[in-house]
Protein backbone atom coordinates (compact mmCIF):
# COMPACT_ATOMS: atom_id res chain seq x y z
CA UNK A 1 0.00 0.00 0.00
CA UNK A 2 1.70 3.22 -0.75
CA UNK A 3 0.85 5.79 1.70
CA UNK A 4 0.27 9.84 -0.04
CA UNK A 5 0.07 13.18 1.70
CA UNK A 6 -2.01 15.79 -0.57
CA UNK A 7 -0.81 19.68 0.46
CA UNK A 8 -3.01 21.74 -1.41
CA UNK A 9 -4.80 25.11 0.28
CA UNK A 10 -7.84 24.52 -2.56
CA UNK A 11 -10.39 21.98 -0.84
CA UNK A 12 -11.84 21.03 -4.28
CA UNK A 13 -8.50 19.91 -5.31
CA UNK A 14 -7.68 18.19 -2.34
CA UNK A 15 -11.39 16.59 -2.35
CA UNK A 16 -10.65 15.39 -6.06
CA UNK A 17 -7.16 13.91 -5.71
CA UNK A 18 -8.81 12.56 -2.32
CA UNK A 19 -10.97 10.67 -4.61
CA UNK A 20 -8.95 9.47 -6.77
CA UNK A 21 -6.56 7.88 -4.76
CA UNK A 22 -9.12 6.52 -2.70
CA UNK A 23 -10.42 4.51 -5.26
CA UNK A 24 -7.14 2.66 -6.00
CA UNK A 25 -6.47 -0.83 -4.16
CA UNK A 26 -2.97 0.03 -3.85
CA UNK A 27 -3.31 3.51 -3.11
CA UNK A 28 -3.96 5.57 0.30
CA UNK A 29 -4.00 9.26 1.52
CA UNK A 30 -2.60 8.83 5.18
CA UNK A 31 -3.07 13.12 5.78
CA UNK A 32 -3.94 16.17 4.37
CA UNK A 33 -2.05 20.14 5.09
CA UNK A 34 -3.35 23.40 3.45
CA UNK A 35 -0.35 24.97 3.44
CA UNK A 36 3.62 24.01 2.75
CA UNK A 37 4.27 24.75 6.68
CA UNK A 38 2.74 21.84 7.53
CA UNK A 39 4.38 19.66 5.15
CA UNK A 40 7.64 18.45 7.53
CA UNK A 41 5.21 17.71 10.64
CA UNK A 42 2.48 15.74 8.95
CA UNK A 43 5.45 13.70 6.88
CA UNK A 44 6.76 12.66 10.40
CA UNK A 45 3.90 11.71 12.15
CA UNK A 46 2.23 10.32 8.86
CA UNK A 47 5.13 8.90 7.23
CA UNK A 48 3.70 8.79 3.38
CA UNK A 49 5.63 7.65 0.73
CA UNK A 50 4.57 10.29 -1.98
CA UNK A 51 3.65 13.69 -1.51
CA UNK A 52 1.29 15.51 -3.40
CA UNK A 53 2.94 19.12 -3.07
CA UNK A 54 1.41 22.11 -4.43
CA UNK A 55 3.51 24.09 -5.50
CA UNK A 56 1.36 27.88 -4.79
CA UNK A 57 -0.02 27.56 -1.02
CA UNK A 58 -0.58 30.90 0.96
CA UNK A 59 2.59 31.17 4.29
CA UNK A 60 5.05 28.65 2.61
CA UNK A 61 4.95 27.73 -1.74
CA UNK A 62 5.98 24.48 -2.49
CA UNK A 63 9.63 24.87 -3.01
CA UNK A 64 10.45 25.97 0.17
CA UNK A 65 8.31 23.27 1.82
CA UNK A 66 10.37 20.57 -0.18
CA UNK A 67 13.58 21.23 0.51
CA UNK A 68 12.88 21.04 4.32
CA UNK A 69 10.82 17.91 4.05
CA UNK A 70 14.00 16.05 2.17
CA UNK A 71 16.27 17.94 4.63
CA UNK A 72 14.51 16.63 7.06
CA UNK A 73 14.85 13.58 6.25
CA UNK A 74 18.17 11.77 6.11
CA UNK A 75 16.86 8.41 4.78
CA UNK A 76 13.88 7.17 3.39
CA UNK A 77 11.97 10.74 2.74
CA UNK A 78 8.97 10.57 1.13
CA UNK A 79 9.09 11.47 -2.89
CA UNK A 80 7.69 14.53 -3.58
CA UNK A 81 5.63 14.78 -6.88
CA UNK A 82 4.41 18.72 -7.48
CA UNK A 83 0.91 19.40 -8.37
CA UNK A 84 0.77 22.42 -10.56
CA UNK A 85 -1.54 24.45 -12.93
CA UNK A 86 1.24 25.87 -15.50
CA UNK A 87 3.97 23.20 -17.00
CA UNK A 88 6.05 26.25 -17.94
CA UNK A 89 5.76 27.38 -13.96
CA UNK A 90 9.10 28.85 -13.08
CA UNK A 91 8.33 27.70 -9.37
CA UNK A 92 8.22 23.66 -11.71
CA UNK A 93 11.86 24.13 -11.87
CA UNK A 94 13.08 25.34 -8.65
CA UNK A 95 10.78 22.62 -6.79
CA UNK A 96 12.94 19.96 -9.41
CA UNK A 97 16.29 21.78 -8.56
CA UNK A 98 15.06 21.45 -4.97
CA UNK A 99 14.63 17.67 -5.58
CA UNK A 100 10.85 16.98 -6.21
CA UNK A 101 11.25 13.59 -8.13
CA UNK A 102 8.66 15.33 -10.90
CA UNK A 103 5.58 16.90 -11.65
CA UNK A 104 1.86 16.84 -12.39
CA UNK A 105 -0.65 19.40 -14.10
CA UNK A 106 -4.07 19.70 -12.21
CA UNK A 107 -5.68 19.14 -15.16
CA UNK A 108 -4.06 15.67 -15.90
CA UNK A 109 -6.84 12.76 -16.11
CA UNK A 110 -7.50 10.53 -13.05
CA UNK A 111 -5.60 7.61 -14.86
CA UNK A 112 -2.75 9.97 -15.08
CA UNK A 113 -2.89 11.46 -11.50
CA UNK A 114 -2.84 7.81 -10.20
CA UNK A 115 0.28 6.37 -12.69
CA UNK A 116 2.25 9.45 -11.92
CA UNK A 117 2.09 8.81 -7.67
CA UNK A 118 2.47 4.84 -8.61
CA UNK A 119 5.77 6.19 -10.74
CA UNK A 120 7.54 8.17 -8.25
CA UNK A 121 6.77 5.71 -5.26
CA UNK A 122 8.59 2.86 -6.46
CA UNK A 123 11.49 5.07 -7.42
CA UNK A 124 11.19 6.20 -10.85
CA UNK A 125 10.87 10.00 -12.04
CA UNK A 126 8.01 11.70 -13.60
CA UNK A 127 10.54 13.45 -15.76
CA UNK A 128 9.43 15.84 -18.55
CA UNK A 129 12.90 15.83 -21.24
CA UNK A 130 12.26 19.23 -22.15
CA UNK A 131 11.67 20.97 -18.33
CA UNK A 132 14.74 19.02 -16.79
CA UNK A 133 17.18 20.23 -20.06
CA UNK A 134 15.86 24.06 -19.12
CA UNK A 135 16.12 23.26 -15.72
CA UNK A 136 19.86 22.24 -16.47
CA UNK A 137 20.55 25.22 -18.88
CA UNK A 138 19.38 27.73 -16.28
CA UNK A 139 22.44 26.50 -14.04
CA UNK A 140 24.72 27.92 -17.34
CA UNK A 141 27.59 26.87 -18.90
CA UNK A 142 28.94 22.77 -18.56
CA UNK A 143 31.19 22.49 -15.70
CA UNK A 144 32.33 18.90 -17.04
CA UNK A 145 31.63 17.25 -13.71
CA UNK A 146 31.09 13.72 -15.07
CA UNK A 147 33.91 12.55 -16.55
CA UNK A 148 33.12 9.23 -18.37
CA UNK A 149 35.44 7.19 -16.65
CA UNK A 150 33.67 7.81 -12.76
CA UNK A 151 30.74 5.21 -14.85
CA UNK A 152 30.53 2.12 -16.47
CA UNK A 153 29.96 1.86 -20.02
CA UNK A 154 26.77 0.31 -18.80
CA UNK A 155 26.07 3.11 -16.53
CA UNK A 156 26.80 5.34 -19.02
CA UNK A 157 23.88 4.09 -21.21
CA UNK A 158 21.48 3.71 -18.19
CA UNK A 159 22.37 7.76 -17.27
CA UNK A 160 21.41 8.38 -21.00
CA UNK A 161 18.57 6.92 -21.16
CA UNK A 162 17.21 8.49 -17.77
CA UNK A 163 17.81 11.86 -19.58
CA UNK A 164 15.62 10.56 -22.23
CA UNK A 165 13.06 10.14 -19.71
CA UNK A 166 12.30 6.83 -19.12
CA UNK A 167 11.65 4.66 -16.65
CA UNK A 168 13.76 1.72 -14.75
CA UNK A 169 11.09 -0.81 -16.95
CA UNK A 170 11.95 0.69 -20.46
CA UNK A 171 15.37 1.20 -19.68
CA UNK A 172 15.77 -2.42 -19.01
CA UNK A 173 13.48 -3.19 -22.39
CA UNK A 174 15.64 -1.56 -24.02
CA UNK A 175 18.85 -2.46 -22.95
CA UNK A 176 17.72 -6.33 -22.71
CA UNK A 177 18.61 -6.17 -18.84
CA UNK A 178 16.46 -7.34 -15.89
CA UNK A 179 14.35 -4.29 -13.90
CA UNK A 180 16.35 -5.38 -11.18
CA UNK A 181 19.58 -5.09 -12.60
CA UNK A 182 18.87 -1.52 -13.89
CA UNK A 183 17.50 -0.29 -10.41
CA UNK A 184 21.11 -1.54 -9.30
CA UNK A 185 23.05 0.38 -11.95
CA UNK A 186 20.93 3.66 -11.31
CA UNK A 187 21.71 3.75 -6.96
CA UNK A 188 25.52 2.78 -8.47
CA UNK A 189 24.82 6.09 -10.64
CA UNK A 190 23.21 8.04 -7.80
CA UNK A 191 25.93 7.32 -5.33
CA UNK A 192 28.55 8.29 -7.89
CA UNK A 193 26.97 11.63 -8.63
CA UNK A 194 26.34 11.96 -4.83
CA UNK A 195 22.57 13.17 -5.68
CA UNK A 196 19.91 11.49 -3.95
CA UNK A 197 17.23 11.10 -6.78
CA UNK A 198 16.58 10.27 -10.13
CA UNK A 199 15.95 13.99 -11.36
CA UNK A 200 19.01 15.32 -9.77
CA UNK A 201 21.25 12.84 -11.82
CA UNK A 202 20.11 13.71 -14.76
CA UNK A 203 20.26 17.33 -14.16
CA UNK A 204 24.09 16.65 -13.24
CA UNK A 205 24.24 14.88 -16.42
CA UNK A 206 23.31 17.24 -18.68
CA UNK A 207 24.88 20.19 -16.54
CA UNK A 208 28.28 18.88 -17.32
CA UNK A 209 27.93 18.43 -20.88
CA UNK A 210 27.60 14.36 -20.27
CA UNK A 211 24.60 14.48 -22.17
CA UNK A 212 23.66 17.87 -24.75
CA UNK A 213 20.99 20.25 -23.98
Amino acid sequence: MTGVLIADDDDLVRAGLRAILGAEDDLTVTGEVTDGADVVQAAVRRRPDVVLMDVRMPRLDGIQATRLLLDRFTADAPKVLVVTTFANDEYVYEALRAGASGFLLKRARPEQIVEAVRVVARGDSLLFPAAVRRLAASYGRPDGRIGRAELTAREAEVLTLMADGLSNAEIAARLVLGVETVKSHVGSILGKLGVRDRTQAVVVAYKSGFVSL
